[in-house]
């Protein structure tokens, strides 16, 4: 048996696996404060063991959060749940459920979830993108998840938008202190944002995409523009890491018009087919867990039977 937690900052979910069986799924609120954070994640734990039956307990648990922690002082950073932030979140963790705990980012357990068992399975190179509140990713190469020695493996959303117009330029303010990063572009408040500018209106993602469906000019022209920004930016993630398959997550990624649009763009960007005329083989796919896909791969995170 293996079990992940998926720490967010407003549900926190649990899950037992067994291969690609679920055992026991339990998500409660995220509650505010560090300890009763801590003291709802170990009462999920029990939950799920407890559900799961006879399953040998594991040894380690797995958990994804986003941000990561600082190779330099232990703690977690640049976690959007601001209560985790400058934490031990690990040594803590481990302490209330009396075991190890193996803590990653929570699009990298995106990530590694699509490449074991879900639509990327099977393929040597897989790039999992997040396109939702934020914009992340995660590597994973032959089943194993890519870390780098400053933990920022994936963080292609605070990397510019490639290929800018003039008027694209400087962008917007980006919270990490930057103008014109990816994520304040394609992030859904980066749709919001553009279809504001077009129509003077404050709509959420999915009524944008209703109205698109329907033909109203503004929100086609928002949803067309954002997946030409979006092909431009997975270009260069072409160009450097050229994956099998991209997969796609997090709640903009459920406009169905991106894995059509976005292929066919995507060659005028990415090296291959501006520099020697040659078609691009990357697979652009949605995730098949949805968002469960965090979860089943923090528990991915600890092999089994550990």
């Amino acid at each position: 048996m293996q079990i992940g937690v998926d720490l967010g900052g407003t549900k926190i979910e649990a899950i037992a696996l067994a291969g690609e069986h679920t055992l026991a799924r339990r998500r409660v609120p995220t509650p505010a404060g560090y300890e009763a954070i801590l003291m709802a994640v170990r009462e999920l734990v029990r939950e799920v063991e407890s559900e799961a039956g006879d399953a040998p307990r594991p040894e380690a648990i797995g958990v994804g959060t986003p941000g990561a922690l600082s190779p330099t002082t232990g703690l977690l950073e640049n976690s959007n749940t601001t209560a985790l932030n400058q934490r031990p979140l690990d040594v803590d963790l481990a302490a209330v459920l009396g075991r190890r705990v193996i803590l990653e980012n929570d699009a990298n357990c995106f990530a590694l979830s699509e490449a074991s068992d879900g639509a990327a399975a099977g393929a040597r190179s897989v790039f999992g993108v997040i396109l939702g509140t934020g914009v992340g990713g995660g590597l994973v190469v032959a089943g194993q998840l890519v870390r780098g020695p400053n933990g920022l493996t994936g963080e292609w959303g605070h990397n510019p938008l490639p290929w800018p117009s003039a008027w694209e330029r400087p962008g917007a303010h980006c919270y990490c202190g930057k103008r014109g990063c990816i994520e304040t572009w394609l992030s859904g408040a980066g749709i919001r944002r553009e279809f504001l500018l077009r129509s003077g209106h404050h709509l959420e993602v999915e009524a944008i995409a209703e109205l698109a469906r329907g033909g109203e000019p503004h929100a086609q022209a928002t949803l067309a523009l954002y997946a030409e920004r979006l092909a431009r930016a997975l270009a260069t993630v072409i160009n450097v890491v050229d994956p099998e398959v991209i997969v796609l997550g997090g709640g903009v990624s459920n406009l169905a018009h991106l894995y059509k649009d976005v292929p066919a763009i995507w060659g005028r960007f990415a090296f291959v087919a501006s520099g020697r005329g040659g078609p691009l083989y990357t697979r652009l796919t949605p995730a098949r867990w949805g968002d469960s896909s965090g979860v089943r791969g923090a528990a991915r995170l600890v092999a089994p039977g550990a």
